[in-house]
C-alpha cells in the first residue's frame, strides 16, 4: 500500500503482542536501564503554519509513580487542528510541536501511584483510555468558583497543542506512537477509561462528541432545548455529523442538516438519522436556503439551530431558520474566522435565545464516552473515519483530505491491529 493512501479495510483482532502490553517483570531493572533498552518512539511535529509534518525519534521515557505510558491506537484529525495549521489559531504557540488531540491508547507503563482515572475507575496496564486536550486545572478562578464553565479554565494543560515538543519526554500529542501522561509534572492531567469492549478507533470520538453533548445541554439549561424539538445542523463536516447523532440521542424529534459536499458528508448525516440535508453547494442563496429549511420545517421554524460550520455567515442565516423564541448556539468559530455584519434587531424581535459553548469541562467528558457505548451498534460512528496509517505521508494527506472535504474525519493510526481492538 503506497504510504499516502488511506487504509480503507478493517485489519482484524490483535493480540497482546501487538497491542504491546508488557508483562510485569519478575524483578524490576532501573529505570534508566530499561529506557535504554527500547526501541525509539517516532513522534510527528510540525514547524509552523503550512509546515509539512516531520517525524523524529525520541527515546522511550521513564515512567515514575504518577505517570503512564500511553500507545495510541488512533488519533482523529480535528477543524482545529487545521486551522492551526492555516495560521487561524489567535493565540502564541510553542512551535515546533505535535498537533492531534483525539486520542484514543491503551496504558502499556504506568508508575505505581497511577491506580484510578479522573472518574475513580480503576486503571492498570492494558487499560484502554482517552486523554482530552483541555485539561481544567480544578485551581484558578474559573475551576474554583464556576465549575460549570471550567471550560474557561485560566492554566488549563493542553494537550496536541500548547505542550512544546522540546518539553522532555517530547510525547505531547496524537501524532504519534505513544503519548506520555505525568500527574506530578502536569497536575491538571485527566485521564478517562474506556469501557474493556469499545475499539480504540470509536474511543477516538469521544473528545469531540463530548462537544456536542454539552453544547446541547447548554441549551436545554437556558430552556431552549427539549425532548422533541426541532433541530437544524449548520455545517456537515465532523462536528456537524456527531450533533445529528448526539441531538437524536438526547431527545430531538426532527434533525436537519445543511452543509456539503454531498458524498461523503450529506449522504453520512443521512445515515445518521437526519430527516432532510439541505445542500449548499446546489442551493448557493442564503435566502433560498432559509426558505428550504423552513419549508421542510413547516410551520414557524425549528425550535433550535447549532452552528458547527465554523462559517461567520451561518449566525445571520441560522437565526432566520428559528422560530420566535428559539435558541440559537454558535460552537462552530472554535477560531477566529472574522467578522460579519448583522443585525442584532432580529435577535431581539424574535425574542431569541443566543449562546455560545467553547469545548466542554472534565465533568463532560465521561457523557461523550457513554454515549459512543451505548449507541455503538444504533449509530455509523466508525463510517465516519478513513484511516491512514502513521508516516509523513500519511499524516499529511489525513491533513489534506480533511482540509479539501475528501473526508468527514481523517483519523491517524499508527497501530492498525490496535486500533480495532
Amino acid at each position: 500500500m503506497p504510504p499516502n493512501r488511506p487504509i480503507t479495510s478493517n485489519v482484524g483482532s490483535c493480540n497482546e503482542y501487538s497491542v504491546g502490553i508488557r508483562s510485569e517483570p519478575k524483578r524490576e531493572r532501573p529505570a534508566a536501564l530499561a529506557s535504554a533498552t527500547r526501541p525509539p518512539i517516532r513522534v510527528v511535529t510540525f514547524a509552523g503554519p503550512g509546515s509539512e509534518p516531520a517525524i523524529q525519534t525520541v527515546a522511550w521515557p521513564s515512567v515514575p509513580a504518577q505517570a503512564a505510558l500511553i500507545k495510541i491506537g488512533a488519533c482523529g484529525v480535528c477543524g482545529t487542528d487545521q486551522h492551526i495549521l492555516k495560521g487561524h489559531w489567535p493565540k502564541p504557540l510553542p512551535w515546533p510541536f505535535t498537533l492531534g488531540h483525539e486520542i484514543g491508547g491503551v496504558i502499556v507503563e504506568k508508575g505505581k501511584d497511577l491506580t484510578q482515572d479522573f472518574m475513580g475507575k480503576p486503571i492498570d496496564v492494558g487499560s484502554k483510555v482517552m486523554i482530552p486536550p483541555l485539561m481544567p486545572c480544578g485551581r484558578c478562578y474559573y475551576c474554583l468558583h464556576y465549575p460549570e464553565h471550567a471550560n474557561k479554565c485560566l492554566t488549563p494543560v493542553y494537550y496536541g497543542r500548547y505542550l512544546g515538543f522540546d518539553r522532555p519526554p517530547h510525547l505531547w500529542g496524537g501524532f504519534a506512537e505513544y503519548v506520555y501522561v505525568d500527574l506530578e509534572m502536569l497536575p491538571g492531567t485527566k485521564i478517562y477509561k474506556l469501557p474493556d469492549d469499545m475499539s480504540l478507533r470509536l474511543g477516538s470520538l469521544s473528545e469531540p462528541l463530548t462537544s456536542c453533548i454539552r453544547a446541547f445541554n447548554r441549551a436545554a439549561r437556558a430552556g431552549g432545548f427539549k425532548w422533541g424539538d426541532t433541530v437544524i445542523i449548520q455545517g456537515s463536516g465532523p462536528i456537524g455529523i456527531l450533533a445529528v447523532a448526539a441531538a437524536q440521542e438526547m431527545g430531538a424529534g426532527r434533525v436537519i442538516c445543511v452543509g456539503a459536499p454531498e458524498n461523503p458528508r450529506l449522504r453520512l448525516a443521512r445515515g445518521f438519522g437526519a430527516e432532510a440535508t439541505v445542500d449548499i453547494e446546489e442551493i448557493t442563496r442564503s435566502t433560498e436556503r432559509i426558505a428550504r429549511v423552513r419549508d421542510i420545517v413547516g410551520g414557524f421554524g425549528a425550535d433550535l439551530v447549532m452552528d458547527c460550520s465554523g462559517h461567520p455567515s451561518a449566525g445571520p442565516e441560522g437565526i432566520e431558520m428559528l422560530r420566535d423564541g428559539g435558541t440559537f448556539v454558535e460552537m462552530g468559530q472554535f477560531t477566529d474566522a472574522g467578522a460579519i455584519e448583522t443585525n442584532w434587531h432580529r435577535i431581539c424581535a424574535k425574542d431569541l435565545n443566543v449562546l455560545g459553548s467553547w469545548a466542554f469541562t472534565s465533568n463532560d467528558l465521561p457523557l461523550g464516552v457513554d454515549m459512543l457505548y451505548r449507541s455503538r451498534h444504533r449509530r455509523p460512528w466508525l463510517d465516519m473515519q478513513t484511516l491512514y496509517p502513521f508516516s509523513e505521508d500519511g499524516v499529511r494527506a489525513a491533513i489534506a483530505d480533511a482540509m479539501a472535504m475528501r473526508t468527514v474525519k481523517s483519523t491517524v493510526v499508527p497501530w492498525p491491529d490496535l486500533a480495532e481492538a
